[in-house]
């Protein structure tokens, strides 16, 4: 009883504060549980999950010329005339493209997302797991510090591949220019890929998206006070929504992820508490049970604060 009480006054005080911007917002509501239905396969078979290589570099060791991997979420009748909104979506420090479990017709991400928009909640949008250790060896015993260098990776190759070869909103054309698309992209993360999120993502790549959303955030994750101060050096660009979840139990990541949301929205005119930015946290530990919920709510949000 006490989760649901604390379901619908953050739907009503977040409901409330987005058509307070003008009618143009959606209004957001999350959830402390993933309903049952939304696990199960759509009876058209819904979209469809592929395998991808792209040219990147060596950004952690020589610079040299490499190919990575990557899954891609192509929405059910995905039109090439059309043009789609894209996520983000990065793993843990043990994990790789695999660990969202976005690997195939049995993912939990695709069926998500093949209910949310089979039930006309979500419009359909691509989503991109990609390996974020940028590195020639960019295997789980891998050196972690490549992690911290996948702006560039994002910046220079990934994000342009994606809009070179996939209907997004971005014009790849001669004078591409990576910001003209930002409203249409979101970055996201578990663990390590939540610190991404929120030091590259958020803080070194504004420009080139606009939502964020945060999944139990890794130790190494800016705080509160640092985020405010690298977001000094975009004056011209705004969030549009930042989400963050974290499970209450969780001992490796509560303490960072809090230390990077405690105070924020005081630090910064960028964000404000039930507007634009979400702190979620429920009974739970540093595991994939937080992690979809997180994309599951983070998914109805994305996308639709005009």
């Amino acid at each position: 009883m006490k989760d649901i009480i604390k379901q619908i006054v953050i739907s009503l005080l977040v409901g409330a504060a987005a058509f307070g911007t003008g009618g143009c917002a959606k209004k957001i509501e999350v959830v402390d549980e993933i309903p049952a239905e939304y696990r199960e396969p759509v009876e058209d078979g819904g979209g469809t999950v592929e395998l991808i290589t792209y040219p990147t570099k060596d950004y952690f060791g020589d610079m040299s010329d490499i190919e990575k991997k990557a899954y891609i979420y192509l929405p059910p009748n995905y039109d090439e005339n059309k043009k789609y909104n894209v996520m983000f979506l990065l793993h843990g420090i043990g994990g790789d493209i695999w660990e969202w479990g976005m690997t195939g017709p049995n993912s939990d991400v695709k069926k998500m997302m093949d209910n949310l928009i089979a039930k006309g909640e979500i419009d359909p949008f691509i989503v991109v797991t990609p390996n974020g250790r940028s590195s020639k060896n960019n295997s789980s015993d891998s050196d972690m510090q490549s992690f911290y260098l996948f702006g560039q990776e994002l910046r220079n190759d990934l994000v342009p591949y994606i809009d070179e070869n996939y209907a997004t909103y971005a014009d790849y054309s001669e004078g591409y220019d990576i910001t003209a698309a930002r409203n249409h992209r979101a970055c996201a993360g578990l663990s390590m890929g939540g610190m991404q999120t929120t030091n590259i993502g958020l803080c070194e790549c504004l420009d080139m998206f606009a939502y964020y959303g945060g999944f139990s955030s890794c130790p190494t994750t800016y705080t509160s006070d640092e985020i405010a101060k690298k977001l000094e050096a975009f004056p011209d660009y705004d969030i549009k929504y930042f989400y963050n979840i974290c499970g209450s139990d969780d001992g490796i990541a509560l303490w960072s992820h809090s230390a990077a949301v405690d105070g924020l929205c005081d630090k910064t005119d960028k964000l404000t508490d039930g507007k634009n930015f979400m702190w979620q946290t429920r009974p739970g530990g540093h595991d994939h049970n937080i992690w979809y919920l997180g994309f599951f709510n983070f998914a109805q949000i994305a996308f639709t604060q005009g």
